[in-house]
């Protein structure tokens, strides 16, 4: 059931509650330049030739360094020993190193620290039991150093994952972990799981905060996390059209509306931000603009955007799809 739950989602974008949410934003992106040049499909290749498959996660390591999470040539890595996460070579899209063989049942949110370790979030419960429902951390050369959450156990408290959906790292190291990845349909019970999540640097759960719904504090589908250059964290609240803004207290601060709904966000050290959004009819595409004031400056339209984002240091902007990785080449 999660896991149909989960492949659901690229067609809840016509869902009475998307639709509401997009009607009462009302942001128009169309009409604003567009500093890329049209999207190349499918621009990575795994190591054996076949067709990437679907991802939600691609991140720059701290060298520049390409990492993108493939679902096992398919829709879910349930059951599949390949490897789940690649480093990519920014010239030819073929693979560097790949990882996570055997590990996860669905991976979906990827963040890679300062150090240059590569976090995975494991969204759903495999078939067997024994995956998903966890944050498992990864050093580069695979071995893992750390696991959040208990392994095939959906739950709320300090213990257990509800779907987790994204994670990233404070400065200092702590964890914050979006969790209620399924919390789309509009007639959820009001106790559904949806929160962040807060733990120490060595996995110690801190604090949570959230509920379901769409006042402050409130969540429907917390699908991506970034931290600004002033250590404000910001959840992409995907179907309520908006993007929250907190201190790492969790104490709300503002939001924006005007990145319509996404699912995926990048951010420069100069607080530019990038967001993907393809739930958003007619104006799919990256939203680009400021983590500052919320301004919107430029639009990447993209009829197959997907679940996540990044920019390279040589300023190729990659977008992770239900086809792949797409690779947009800055114009000239």
């Amino acid at each position: 059931m999660k896991i149909r739950i989960a492949l659901a989602l690229a067609v809840l974008a016509t869902t009475a509650a998307a639709q509401t949410t997009i009607a009462q934003t009302g942001i128009a992106q169309i009409g604003l330049p567009d500093p890329f040049g049209p999207p190349q499909r499918q621009w990575a290749k795994l190591p054996d030739g076949k067709p990437w498959g679907t991802t939600a996660g691609i991140e720059i390591g701290p060298q520049g360094e390409i990492w993108a999470i493939d679902r096992c040539a398919g829709t879910s890595c349930d059951g599949s020993n390949r490897a789940a996460v690649h480093q990519i070579d920014p010239k030819t899209g073929k693979p560097i190193r790949s990882i996570g063989a055997g590990l996860f049942a669905f991976p979906h949110g990827l963040h890679v620290d300062k150090s240059g370790n590569v976090w995975v979030t494991d969204a759903v419960v495999s078939k067997d039991g024994k995956k998903g429902e966890q944050v498992i951390k990864l050093a580069p050369d695979g071995r893992v150093l750390m696991r959040l959450g208990t392994a095939g156990v959906s739950g709320g408290g300090p213990a257990h994952f509800h779907d987790p959906g994204d994670i990233v790292t404070a400065p200092n190291g702590d964890i914050f972990v979006a969790d209620g990845h399924g919390t789309v349909a509009p007639d959820l019970p009001p106790d559904t799981i949806t929160r962040i999540i807060k733990f120490s640097a060595a996995g110690k759960f801190i604090k949570a905060w959230g509920s379901l719904g769409s006042g402050k504090s409130q969540f429907r589908n917390p699908h991506a996390l970034v931290f600004d250059s002033r250590g404000r964290l910001l959840v992409a609240d995907r179907v309520n059209g908006r993007i929250q803004v907190f201190d790492q207290n969790g104490k709300w601060l503002t939001e924006y509306h005007q990145f319509n709904h996404p699912s995926g966000l990048f951010i420069l050290p100069d607080d530019t931000l990038y967001a993907t959004d393809y739930n958003s009819e007619g104006q799919k595409g990256i939203t680009i603009g400021s983590a500052e004031t919320g301004q919107v400056k430029y639009f990447v339209p993209d009829a197959q955007a997907g679940e996540g984002v990044a920019l390279g240091p040589d300023g190729t902007l990659y977008g992770a799809t239900p086809t792949g990785i797409t690779r947009f080449l800055p114009k000239k």
